[in-house]
């Protein structure tokens, strides 16, 4: 039975990544490049829907981050809109990072930090890798992730499933040192003679030899700033301390992080929601903040909330964050609830659901989230996105960068690309050429008080550069 699912997994990817690799070749448009339509139709329409139905969930995963780590999934080229620069869509973060674009990955696609840069190149403004937890540990026994193809969401209840720390610094090392992937690749598979193998390493040098004649004819637009990498920190199960495991992930992944995520909402480890609570999560914060400030490069800390909150539980948080000058919250994690309006046989599996059915409760957290912080507070949405409207809807919510994830499982890689499209159109349809115009625009007062402060400190800045330049 194993050898059958390795053999209908091995034909599956290797049909898929030839298909892939052919038409990227002959479809490599000097106006598109690999977001050319045919080339998204081929990965979102047909290959996607086809490891849907072939393989299940995790397997279909791996082969994901497989085919992304090895080189073959799409790169972006920037939309006209943002090529032309008639609107921006980076966002200005705490401590001064700046997001490039405001469309983020989610923790949980690349747990381990395997293909960060394939991710990047997929044209995320910033990839969240974990959550990565002190010790390796297994996770929850499978199956573990199922699909709500009627409801476009995903259960899952993974339980942390890592391969620790000490593992994934030696990956974010690699990928700060911009490792070759060749020979992680004959490292990591000692057998490295089976036929997935073979297919791939043709399929790649067709395909880099391919790229580079083409981009040498038709240079590639350029890409203004590199994506921001997060590192979405967990807590083993096991663990019978309150804080010890985020301080180990501070002081060991901290130094390689752009930010940093203490991740205290996932329902599939127990207990770990009680840090949601008032004085729990008000010691975390105290001792993360200390900890953090004691990296080199003190990087924005951020910490990950549940959607199944009352109000007082957030107006506690709120204060909380506000109190110990954390950076931001990361609204929301996936929900215990189950709307009535599920359709799908798997709906009644435990653990987080995410996706579509969460759009509205998460919108609406984040919502909360702004009123309660009175906008001084940065906040990363999280939860059914899927075009670019509902990014622009979290947006006025108060969010100001976004993350997506499940709905990758069932409109491919290139919905990236169109989230893009799509919100720069609506943005330019509402007069807005940048994410800050948009940024908390459900709250009249908050979102005013704001735009009138940024209007003085930019007319600041411009008096103190016409006063330097009068005195040269």
């Amino acid at each position: 039975m194993l050898r059958s699912l390795r053999d209908k997994t091995v034909k599956t990817a290797g049909a898929g990544i030839l298909a892939i690799a052919s038409v990227e070749v002959i479809t490599k448009l000097p106006s598109e490049g690999r977001s050319s339509q045919l080339y998204h139709d081929l990965s979102d329409k047909v290959i996607t829907p086809l490891f849907r139905k072939v393989l299940n969930p995790e397997d279909a995963h791996n082969v994901a981050i497989y085919s992304v780590k090895n080189g073959f999934a799409p790169t972006l080229r920037p939309n006209t809109q943002e090529a032309s620069k008639a609107v921006n869509l980076e966002s200005k973060g705490p401590s001064g990072i700046i997001f490039p674009n405001c469309i983020g990955l989610a923790a949980g696609f690349d747990k381990d930090g395997v293909a960060i840069q394939g991710l990047m190149d997929l044209g995320f403004g910033f990839v969240e890798i974990g959550s990565v937890t002190p010790q390796p540990q297994p996770g929850n026994p499978k199956p573990r992730m199922f699909r709500l193809e009627d409801d476009l969401g995903v259960i899952n209840r993974f339980g942390f499933n890592s391969i620790g720390m000490d593992a994934v610094e030696e990956n974010l090392k690699c990928f700060r040192n911009k490792c070759g992937t060749d020979e992680d690749d004959s490292n990591e598979r000692n057998d490295s003679a089976n036929a997935l193998d073979r297919l791939i390493v043709i399929s790649k040098v067709v395909f880099r030899f391919s790229k580079g004649a083409w981009n040498f004819v038709f240079p590639l637009s350029p890409i203004a700033t590199s994506s921001l990498l997060g590192v979405n920190l967990g807590k083993n199960k096991k663990s019978q301390h309150e804080t010890e495991d985020y301080e180990v992930g501070i002081s060991k992944l901290g130094g390689y992080a752009d930010y940093l995520v203490i991740n205290i909402s996932s329902p599939n480890t127990p207990g770990l929601r009680n840090l949601q609570k008032s004085e729990p999560i008000r010691r975390l914060l105290k001792v993360a903040i200390q900890k953090r400030d004691g990296l080199k490069n003190k990087p924005p800390l951020f910490v990950k909330i549940a959607p199944d909150l009352s109000l007082d539980e957030m107006k506690d948080i709120a204060s909380a964050v506000i109190e110990n000058n954390v950076d931001g919250i990361l609204v929301t994690n996936t929900t215990n609830q189950r709307p009535d309006s599920l359709k799908s046989s798997k709906s009644s599996e435990a653990g987080g659901l995410s996706g579509l059915p969460i759009r509205d409760i998460s919108t609406e957290c984040i919502r909360k989230m702004y009123a309660l912080t009175k906008g001084r507070v940065f906040i990363i949405g999280s939860g059914g996105v899927g075009n670019g409207h509902d990014v622009y809807e979290k947006l006025k919510a108060g969010a100001s960068v976004v993350q997506i994830y499940s709905r990758m499982v069932y409109e491919g890689p290139g919905v990236v690309s169109r989230i893009r499209k799509d919100l720069s159109n609506i943005m330019l349809e509402n007069g807005q050429s940048s994410v800050e115009d948009v940024v908390g625009l459900d709250h009249e007062n908050i979102y005013w008080d704001k735009r009138m402060k940024r209007v003085a400190n930019e007319r600041k800045d411009e008096n103190s550069i016409l006063a330097l330049s009068s005195n040269v």
